[in-house]
């Protein structure tokens, strides 16, 4: 049997990793920067998150959620203290798009209603509503085509204010990533972020605050969206909430009342799942990483913008996006192939950097010395 061609594939194989480090079966050590789509939020084979894994599997792996599992409460108390939101609820899944299909699934439930706001620029996940959600029309299949998708432009509070008083009270839910990760690292404006809970508020509609990318502390706010000063309704989240094993979940309002079944899982919130979690909410306060995100994503934002070369620096935290000119699209490969650096990327021209929250100042200079070196090929 093959492999089911999903990729493009670096002729990379990563056999051993250690904090923001990897190195392939050659022997090469890498320097990363991008964990993985922003998936190692406290660093490869964290010595505690390890202990807490090895210690959990030699207790029990797994069982069904049809018996009390204490981790389940244990993380949620952990989960709303370091997020401050203590008054929500948490239902637990497995990945990104299961999150926001949940989400979006319970905003239905809650309203009654069909029609979802989403924007241009949005990757949401690739199940059945969350892709539809998602603009990228290649990946929409058939049967997953729906005319309750509503696409506006980001950040445009008029179309925004139009939708709203067009549709009106057939608005479910509004959908939105506090900074746009596939879309080429867009921030929603504080403003724009406030509209939508005004509006949410005053058609008893939805606000849903994907968190799967921009979330856990990657910005130095626990979620990214909570610059505007304002509570969404949900907020998914996965990536960084598990530094690699396959764990995620939606934060839900208490005005959201839970019935038997309305939302299930085979998999969420096992055993092993409940303490990766633990171990990265531990690992974050302990180590104050969302402190050190902001202070070391504003150190590589300020640096970055010296660069002449550069277009333009977006971002905020550790989730940083360097737009490029066309002539310069070699630049990720240079680093991957000359530099041996790991990063990601946007269409057409932008570089991605989304590394561990506990990045540090020595590692972030690495970078920017290897950086200013692959520009010039």
């Amino acid at each position: 049997m093959n492999l089911f061609d999903v990729y493009p594939l670096n002729d990379i194989e990563i056999v051993k990793a250690s904090g923001s480090a990897v190195w392939d079966a050659n022997g090469q050590e890498y320097l990363d920067l991008y964990g993985g789509h922003a998936v190692i939020s406290i660093g490869h084979t964290h010595p505690h998150y390890v202990k807490r894994l090895t210690d959990q599997l030699n207790k029990v792996g797994f069982y069904s959620n049809s018996v009390k599992i204490p981790l389940q409460v244990e993380l949620a108390e952990k989960l709303g203290k370091v997020s401050g939101k203590t008054d929500f609820q948490l239902f637990l899944c497995n990945s990104g798009a299961e999150a926001n299909e949940n989400a979006l699934k319970l905003a239905s439930f809650y309203n009654g209603r069909k029609k979802v706001i989403a924007f241009k620029g949005a990757f949401h996940g690739r199940t059945s509503l969350a892709v539809s959600a998602t603009d990228n029309p290649k990946i929409i299949a058939p049967v997953n085509s729906t005319d309750n998708i509503i696409f506006l432009p980001f950040n445009d509070e008029d179309a925004l204010k139009q939708a709203f008083g067009f549709y009106g009270e057939e608005i479910s839910s509004v959908i939105i990533e506090g900074i746009q990760g596939v879309g080429g690292i867009k921030e929603a404006s504080v403003s724009f972020l406030q509209l939508i809970r005004t509006l949410c508020d005053q058609y008893n509609a939805v606000y849903i605050a994907d968190s799967v990318q921009c979330g856990y502390g990657r910005t130095g706010l626990f979620y990214s969206h909570d610059y505007a000063g304002v509570n969404a309704d949900v907020y998914t989240m996965a990536k960084g909430m598990g530094n690699g094993f396959p764990v995620a979940g939606i934060s839900i309002a208490p005005k959201f009342t839970a019935w038997h079944s309305m939302l299930g899982t085979t998999f969420g919130g096992n055993h092993l799942a409940c303490a990766a979690a633990l171990a990265v909410l531990e690992v974050m306060e302990e180590d104050q990483l969302m402190e050190n995100a902001a202070k070391i994503g504003d150190y590589l934002i300020n640096e970055l913008k010296k660069i002449e070369e550069i277009r333009e620096v977006r971002g905020r935290g550790l989730m940083i996006g360097i737009e490029l000119p066309e002539e310069l699209s070699q630049v990720k490969k240079n680093l991957l192939f000359k530099q041996f650096i790991f990063t990601g990327e946007a269409k057409p021209n932008v570089i991605r950097l989304l590394p561990a929250l506990n990045l540090t100042k020595a590692q972030a200079d690495q970078f920017l010395e290897n950086f200013k070196i692959a520009i010039k090929g």
